[in-house]
């Protein structure tokens, strides 16, 4: 028995050693209820934790102390709620929470001024904090699945935004800052409550007024960023298609679009 317990100690000593050496602990599927306590010990050596899929209920406060974390992986948990001083992990870039039960985000989510990628997708969301617009580094931002009925207007001071993903919520509609996106490359609101966007009727008048003349189906368009909206709709979907329009023209057709692989914005409301 002595030799076992010992054999071990080792081998937990050597965990830690090489969590400490490489900063990356990862201890998926192990079927904890809680953070251990060695882990939270290791202080300023962790960069990446990956707990995912295990039966954690709750972030412990002490999670502040990792304060070099870059990555945290928290998906398929039974997460509720994030710790308030979630803030002081000002080295964190990704953050990971898909397939918990968070039924809303602190406003101290905020300070994550370096976050690039934030990932909530699974959860039990209402709505979103407004202080979600002073993440200016974030990139990708998937909060499907959820219970969202509108997208806060401070999403649109996230200026490096390139991808939104919002399927699978109540969206009624968007919020005009949406625009302010210059990055956006991808939007995603399948399965939403969205009909058509404020302003469109305007839009359409410019657009008419600007283009009298049959498209050619061989122009091309310019992709720098976000700047008018078109709608069209169908039977089956409405496609809303966001596009900077540099040289003055439009495709009329998306599978003009897809063909040329264009950094243009489709977005499907099923």
């Amino acid at each position: 028995m002595g030799c076992f317990q010992s054999r071990g100690a080792d081998s937990k000593a050597n965990r830690i050693a090489r969590w400490r050496s490489t900063g990356i602990v990862a201890l998926r599927d192990a079927k904890l209820k809680t953070f251990p306590d060695e882990v939270l010990d290791l202080d300023r050596s962790v960069r990446t934790l990956d707990l995912t899929h295990n039966k954690l209920v709750e972030i412990p406060m002490d999670i502040s102390n990792l304060v070099n974390m870059q990555r945290l992986i928290l998906a398929t948990n039974l997460i509720e709620r994030l710790p308030i001083n979630l803030g002081k992990l000002q080295a964190l870039k990704v953050m990971i929470l898909d397939g918990n039960q968070i039924t809303s985000l602190p406003d101290e989510l905020g300070q994550l001024v370096r976050l690039e990628k934030l990932s909530i997708s699974g959860n039990m969301l209402m709505s979103l904090p407004e202080t979600i617009g002073s993440l200016r580094n974030l990139s990708l931002l998937n909060v499907s699945n959820n219970k969202l009925k509108y997208l806060p207007e401070s999403v649109g001071s996230c200026f490096s935004l390139e991808e939104l993903q919002a399927n699978d919520n109540l969206i009624e509609e968007l919020p005009a800052s949406v625009c302010n996106l210059v990055h956006l490359k991808s939007l995603c609101l399948n399965n939403n409550k969205i009909s058509q966007m404020e302003g469109f009727q305007e839009f359409e008048a410019r657009r008419k007024k600007k283009f009298d003349k049959q498209i050619d189906s061989n122009v091309m368009i310019g992709s720098k960023g976000l700047d008018e909206v078109l709608i069209y709709n169908s039977a089956a979907f409405t496609v809303l298609l966001l596009n900077r329009l540099d040289n003055g023209y439009i495709s009329s057709t998306t599978s003009d679009i897809k063909e040329r692989g264009l950094d243009s914005l489709l977005v499907f409301f099923v």
